[in-house]
């Protein structure tokens, strides 16, 4: 299977949009040059705003990607998203599975997790997630509060510890990414790359790349 590659949301990040109707328009960019999922991680935003954001981003014409919310369960099954995204301050992992598994979403969604490391790699998988997200892998000032880089020896370390697909994060490009790749990871996220200036060709030059398309 191709690479993930996933557009993480932030429209107060530097370089950012700053309004939803901006972040629509930088989401349409994202999937339009490939991107395989979007992770809606707008957390302080009013629940109804966000559901507007989400439906309209899971309303994106021609956009095939899968649309996830960050934190939000509520926000994601009224909207109709493909999944969510569960930190460490969010819905317990395993009671938010026990749940959707009960006929309350459909077998699809994707419940992912965000991890720190191998023994919270395992949990994730323990409790039924879909998915982790690990990081910081590399430098970033968006992740600079969980710590100083993991690196790839412990991306790699934590993908071969986990058979659920594992998704690096944290400073991670269309030059690191497939590093990322090599590793083991999965796939890889991003706030930035999606968020600088960038014309729609160099950014699908960009996904091609994650993809190994090019």
């Amino acid at each position: 299977m191709k690479p993930i590659v996933c557009y993480v949301t932030d429209r107060k990040a530097p370089g950012a949009a700053d309004s939803a109707e901006n972040l629509v328009a930088r989401i349409r960019a994202a999937t339009t040059a490939g991107v395989d999922w979007v992770q809606i991680r707008e957390r302080d935003m009013p629940t109804r705003e966000l559901l507007a954001l989400t439906k309209a981003a899971i309303g994106v014409r021609g956009a095939e990607a899968r649309i996830v919310v960050n934190d939000r369960l509520d926000v994601a099954l009224a909207a109709g998203a493909a999944g969510v995204h569960l930190g460490g301050a969010s819905l317990p992992v395993r009671e938010a599975v026990h749940w959707l598994r009960a006929g309350n979403a459909p077998a699809e969604f994707l419940v992912g997790v965000s991890c720190h490391s191998v023994e919270e790699a395992r949990e994730a998988e323990d409790a039924g997630a879909s998915y982790a997200f690990f990081g910081p892998v590399f430098d970033t000032p968006a992740k600079r509060s969980y710590g100083p880089p993991q690196g790839i020896a412990r991306l790699a370390e934590v993908c071969s510890a986990v058979s659920i697909p594992v998704i690096a994060i944290g400073g991670v490009n269309e030059e690191n990414g497939t590093e990322c790749e090599s590793a083991g990871a999965a796939g890889i996220a991003a706030i930035r790359m999606f968020q600088e200036s960038r014309t729609p060709e160099t950014l699908k030059r960009a996904v091609a790349r994650l993809h190994g398309d090019t």
